[in-house]
């Protein structure tokens, strides 16, 4: 059985702790294959995208770990693209954002700044109040507006 945990931070950042106490902050759990094959071939990458552990099998996993896994599985596959923001989110905190993503219109909050990320090169990812990650690949493809809504944040 492997055995290490994953927990969400005060920043909601994905940590992983493995079992002689080593951490990794804001690391991402990621399927070889999510579709043709999502038991298996599953890796904890850290923030730079390299793989700190490999798992072959969730069946591998205690029960509790298994949960844990699959959970922010789920979570990381449901990852709307950001194609543009509609508004301009108050400086207050927590801020409302309205966005139009690959999966259509929507409104989401924003606890505070520490929940968008500029991850390199140009990419970056917002986590909304409950949890739910907003990717946008590439901020040179926004448009004016949306570029400078996200310069204050950035």
């Amino acid at each position: 059985m492997i055995s290490f945990t994953l927990q969400r931070d005060s920043q909601r950042r994905l940590v992983f702790t493995a079992p002689d106490g080593r951490t990794h902050i804001d690391v991402d759990p990621v399927r070889a294959f999510p579709l043709s094959d999502p038991r298996h071939s599953i890796s904890i990458c850290d923030s730079l995208g390299r793989e700190i552990l490999y798992i072959d099998s969730l069946d591998d996993l205690d029960p509790a770990t298994r949960a844990s896994l699959e959970a922010e599985l789920a979570q990381r596959e449901f990852v709307p693209i950001i194609l543009r923001v509609i508004n301009t989110p108050p400086k207050t905190e927590p801020s409302t954002w309205q966005v139009e993503t690959d999966r259509g219109i929507t409104t989401f909050e924003v606890d505070s700044d520490d929940s968008v990320y500029r991850r390199p090169p140009r990419r970056v990812s917002i986590v909304d109040s409950r949890g739910i990650r907003y990717e946008i690949p590439d901020t040179r493809n926004l448009d004016h507006h949306s570029r400078r809504v996200l310069d204050r944040f950035l």
